[in-house]
């Protein structure tokens, strides 16, 4: 009887708590429970936050035309000169040359602009291939390419512009010389990566240099003289004098970033090299004025050009940076005394008697 009991308390107690459970209210969606906060902007009186914006980013303050104008000069060298009369001195040799005096008007202008138009795109192009590696060099760290001033692509516009502006003086003259100025940009373009591959970059440029002679002769004469190729060969063994010169100002950082030279590749016997090389010029120079029948004003610049010779050897004994930058910019006066000796030869020339 008393176990009848006990069991019947348990089970009415257990009923209780059946009962307790189904009374009690289940949280729902509308309902947040006691650890949730209510969420913001729910309610009534709830104000709408405006959508926070992420900070504006600055943009670069534009370049003024006259400024973007004024890198260009600078990427196109026109405040350094020197490249183009070392192009343009032996062009007008050429012209004279061929025209046996004062050529005409039309292949003055022509290839003047000519000389500093082509010089320009090769001063860009070669700023444009070696922008990755500029910076490693003290004389060239702040060019524009480098410095930011000019992107890769306005450098590849400006190139196609100059040589394209080259191109249409070209088309004044006759059909081989528009032929022959397809070498002339080939060469230009191929200089500056020359030295990256070869240790005679310099052969490569004073080719680009010398391809303006084969066309001013082809200007004049519409045809490719025998005798024009010694003019030719002067030219570039010239310029790998002169810019060997140039090298020896960057040989130890070429060195250290490997780019190839012939100041490297002559090392101790760079003297040596030059100064036969020069020798070589000078006696080319007189085999030409043999070959033309130059008179005395000729050899009287050939003279004044060995005399120089001499004095930028004197430069550059040292292979001091200053020096040698010295030597390379004095080849602007071998150019003009050349060629004041061979204008002055066919000016004061005496007509020959029949």
């Amino acid at each position: 009887m008393a176990a009848r009991k006990t069991h019947h308390r348990k089970r009415k107690k257990s009923h209780k708590g059946r009962k307790g459970v189904a009374h009690e209210k289940p949280l729902t969606d509308k309902e947040p429970s006691a650890d949730k906060e209510p969420s913001a902007g729910k309610g009534p009186s709830a104000k709408k936050k405006p959508p926070t914006k992420p900070p504006a980013k600055k943009k670069p303050a534009p370049i003024s035309l006259a400024l973007r104008l004024e890198n260009y000069l600078l990427l196109m060298r026109l405040d350094r000169p020197i490249g183009i009369f070392l192009v343009l001195w032996p062009t007008l040799w050429g012209l004279w040359f061929a025209a046996e005096g004062i050529p005409d008007s039309l292949n003055l202008v022509v290839f003047t602009f000519g000389c500093i138009l082509m010089r320009s795109a090769g001063c860009v192009i070669n700023d444009y291939a070696d922008r990755n590696i500029d910076g490693a060099v003290k004389r060239t760290k702040n060019r524009p390419i480098v410095a930011g001033k000019v992107s890769s692509k306005e450098a590849l516009i400006l190139f196609a512009v100059l040589c394209s502006l080259a191109f249409a003086l070209v088309l004044l003259t006759n059909p081989l010389t528009i032929a022959l100025s397809f070498g002339g940009v080939i060469l230009a373009f191929c200089y500056p990566f020359a030295k990256r591959f070869t240790h005679l970059p310099q052969v490569v440029l004073g080719a680009a240099f010398a391809w303006s002679v084969p066309m001013a002769w082809a200007a004049v004469r519409n045809e490719l003289a025998l005798e024009l190729w010694l003019i030719y060969v002067v030219v570039v063994l010239w310029a790998v004098v002169y810019d060997t010169f140039y090298a020896m100002v960057d040989r130890d950082d070429d060195i250290k970033i490997g780019v190839k030279s012939t100041a490297i590749l002559f090392a101790e016997a760079d003297r040596v090299i030059t100064g036969s090389l020069q020798a070589l010029v000078i006696m080319t120079l007189v085999l030409i004025g043999l070959k033309f029948q130059m008179g005395g004003y000729y050899y009287a610049g050939l003279t004044a050009a060995t005399i120089l010779f001499v004095w930028q050897q004197y430069l550059i004994k040292g292979r001091d940076r200053d020096s040698c930058f010295k030597a390379f910019l004095n080849n602007n006066w071998v150019g003009l005394v050349i060629f004041l000796g061979i204008a002055a030869d066919y000016y004061f020339r005496l007509p020959v008697e029949s």
